[in-house]
């Protein structure tokens, strides 16, 4: 677990320096709300919600804002009372 979870922060690492993203990302919130799609909506949403809660961020929507929103559709979504 611990060799994945530093493959996973030197990926970040290496995708925000490609990127030319500085001040780095809240890890733990995009992974928490990509397995809250997956589980709430279906799997091949949740690469697609975290490309488009990018999208938000980087229109200037504060990320906490961005989860929450995204996480009030999951409750809204058909289904998914129970999740």
């Amino acid at each position: 677990m611990a060799d994945e979870r530093k493959t996973l922060d030197d990926w970040v690492e290496a995708a925000c320096g490609e990127l030319g993203i500085t001040g780095g990302i809240d890890r733990n919130a995009v992974l928490d709300v990509a397995r809250d799609v997956a589980h709430g909506v279906m799997r091949p949403a949740a690469p697609l919600t975290a490309y488009l809660m990018g999208v938000a961020v980087g229109r200037g929507e504060p990320p906490a804002t961005v989860a929450a929103r995204v996480r009030g559709l999951i409750e809204r979504w058909p289904g998914t009372a129970d999740t």
